[in-house]
C-alpha cells in the first residue's frame, strides 16, 4: 500500500511550487482548453510560459540564495513577486527578468524582506484557490481571464480585461478570508 501512495506524494509535494501555475498542474489537455478561452494569441500564451520558466532558470544561475522570487507572465508583461534582502538584489532580480527575451514590461513587487517560510507560501497558495474559487463562482467575470498570485497575504490579479471586469475581479479578491490587499497589474481593453 505505501509503494501506492509514494508517488501520489511526490506528485503533491511536486506540484506544491507550481499552484500559481495552473497550466502546468492541469496538463496538455487542460492546457488547450485554457488557451482557447485566454485572451492572448497561441503564440503570446506560450511565450509567456518560456518567459517564466527563463527567469527562474536564470535567477537559479546567478546563485541568489537569499532571494525568493516568483515570474508571472501574462502577455510579455512579467510581475516579480517574493522577498530580496536588499535593494540592490531586488534590482538584480529585475534585471535578471528583463533580459528574458520577448519580455516587454516588468512589475517589480519583491518585498525587502527575508524569504517567507513554508508555511507562509502554503497559506498564500490556499488564498489563491479560494480567490480563483470565488471567481469562478460569480458569472460577473469569467475566471479564466484572470490570472491570479498571493504572495505574504497580498493578492494580484493580471489579465486582459475590461475595467468593470478588473473592479468586479478586486472586488471578489478583497472580500476573500486572508487577504490583506489587492493589487491590479491588469492591461485594460477598455
Amino acid at each position: 500500500m505505501m509503494r501506492n501512495l509514494l508517488p501520489l506524494a511526490l506528485l503533491g509535494i511536486t506540484a506544491l511550487p507550481l499552484a500559481g501555475c495552473a497550466p502546468a498542474v492541469v496538463g496538455g489537455v487542460g492546457v488547450g482548453a485554457l488557451m482557447a478561452e485566454d485572451r492572448r494569441t497561441p503564440s503570446v500564451y506560450v511565450m509567456d510560459q518560456e518567459i517564466e520558466l527563463t527567469a527562474a532558470h536564470r535567477l537559479r544561475q546567478a546563485q541568489l540564495t537569499e532571494v525568493h522570487a516568483s515570474f508571472i507572465s501574462f502577455n510579455r508583461r512579467v510581475l516579480i513577486t517574493g522577498e530580496a534582502p536588499t535593494e540592490a538584489m531586488k534590482a538584480r532580480v529585475e534585471e535578471i527578468a528583463r533580459g528574458v527575451p520577448n519580455v516587454r514590461e516588468t512589475i517589480n513587487e519583491l518585498a525587502i524582506a527575508a524569504p517567507s517560510s513554508l508555511a507562509s507560501r502554503s497559506t498564500d497558495t490556499y488564498i489563491t484557490s479560494k480567490v480563483k474559487a470565488r471567481l469562478l463562482e460569480d458569472t460577473r467575470v469569467n475566471a479564466l481571464h484572470i490570472k491570479v498570485v498571493t504572495e505574504r497575504g497580498i493578492v494580484y490579479l493580471m489579465g486582459l480585461a475590461k475595467r468593470a471586469e478588473a473592479d468586479i475581479a478586486a472586488e471578489i479578491a478583497a472580500r476573500t478570508s486572508g487577504v490583506l490587499k489587492v493589487v491590479k497589474v491588469f492591461e485594460y481593453q477598455d
